[in-house]
């Protein structure tokens, strides 16, 4: 199987460029939208009193509290609490903007927390998501919240709260989300790994990033370590200990944008940190990666599998994989992740040597999905 270089996809900023972003209003995550209904619940059911507001820990340690839009008490016998937290989503235009994030709560007879989806929250039907088949899309990062929220409130070692989270509408905005497409049916999923949404803005957004590397070129620094997230960061500075804080930024969608900044800017050295999806999405000449503008090309990655030494049938499972995540676990699962990864980083590079016009040395690193290790690269680490 062949795979022909592609085009770079990705405008490009005028060398001269220097923009001055305006502030854009952060949000919150469905994820921490449902962490605190399932805590606002939970309090009332516990003394009996509906909160107007409740207080909820995001994942980096930061507390925040949220209005409580509505929650009733249903007496015993039945004795079950529902609240609802309408998502802010601040100034990014995302479907779930105005969703009421809704959590019924009740006793369960095992002690600990029973979490499930109702009307509204998307089931899972394929693999590749890191979560099961046949159980509700909500991620691992949400679920740890809505634990530690509710272990705020009970004892979960003596008593046992099922939590069902559902948003009334949901399957109406999903149709606007690529939740069908991956596989997630019904409704929405429940996401977020920092609790925060960050504006996704074409200029705005866009035009933060460049002025974060015009920041670091200020103080000298020439080396930018562009991440895609908040793990990926993490992963990137347990890489790179010895540069300073402000040489890691967070590029999410926007890595063509960060490349040009670091060419104009003279930064000798870009190092890119990511996952699996994202850089299939590079590797296949896209640097502007939001899910609303591209998708995964699994022929490419199957080109990968193929060159990485995978027999036939692998290539044709890769190639008709759910997601770039699903082919990493294909990879993982038949030994080869390793090489297929290396050459998908390898990939990577010369995308963003090509773009940056060879004016910078290249470096890319592949991360587990939890940021915790390096498991590819284009040579630089060892996985």
């Amino acid at each position: 199987m062949t795979y022909a270089e592609p085009p770079l996809r990705e405008p490009d900023l005028p060398r001269t460029a220097k923009v001055r972003p305006a502030a854009l209003r952060t949000g919150w995550t469905t994820g921490a939208c449902a962490t605190a209904a399932a805590k606002a619940a939970v309090t009332a059911l516990v003394t009996g009193t509906p909160p107007g507001e409740v207080e909820i820990g995001l994942p980096a340690g930061r507390r925040v509290t949220f209005p409580v839009a509505r929650c009733d008490l249903t007496p015993p016998p039945e004795a079950r609490a529902e609240a609802v937290v309408v998502k802010d989503a601040g100034d990014d235009p995302d479907v779930t903007h105005g969703a009421h994030l809704t959590a019924t709560v009740g006793w369960d007879a095992e002690p600990g927390l029973r979490l499930d989806g109702g009307p509204g929250v998307g089931t899972v039907t394929k693999p590749g998501l890191g979560l099961a088949v046949g159980g509700p899309a909500i991620n691992d990062t949400p679920r740890r919240m809505i634990g530690e929220a509710v272990a705020e409130v009970v004892d979960l070692t003596e008593v046992g709260v099922r939590v069902v989270i559902s948003v009334p509408g949901g399957e109406v905005m999903a149709r606007k989300t690529t939740n069908r497409r991956l596989g997630i049916l019904g409704g929405i999923s429940i996401l977020g790994t920092t609790g925060v949404v960050r504006p996704f803005s074409t200029a705005s957004w866009r035009a933060s990033v460049v002025q974060a590397v015009q920041v670091m070129a200020a103080q000298g620094e020439r080396t930018v370590v562009l991440c895609t997230g908040g793990r990926t960061e993490r992963a990137a500075r347990a890489l790179l200990p010895e540069l300073p804080e402000v040489c890691f930024v967070e590029v999410g969608d926007f890595t063509g944008a960060a490349v040009t900044a670091a060419v104009t800017d003279g930064m000798t050295s870009v190092v890119f940190v990511g996952m699996a999806g994202k850089l299939a999405k590079l590797a296949a000449g896209i640097l502007m990666t939001h899910y609303t503008r591209s998708k995964v090309d699994l022929s490419l990655l199957g080109a990968v599998t193929a060159e990485a030494g995978g027999d036939a049938g692998l290539v044709a499972a890769v190639a008709a994989a759910n997601t770039g995540r699903h082919a990493y676990e294909l990879w993982e699962a038949a030994g080869l992740l390793g090489p297929a990864g290396d050459l998908l980083c390898h990939r990577v590079r010369q995308v963003l040597l090509r773009f940056a016009g060879h004016g910078v040395a290249v470096d890319v690193a592949m991360v587990d999905f939890a940021g915790s290790r390096v498991v590819a690269s284009s040579g630089r680490w060892v996985a």
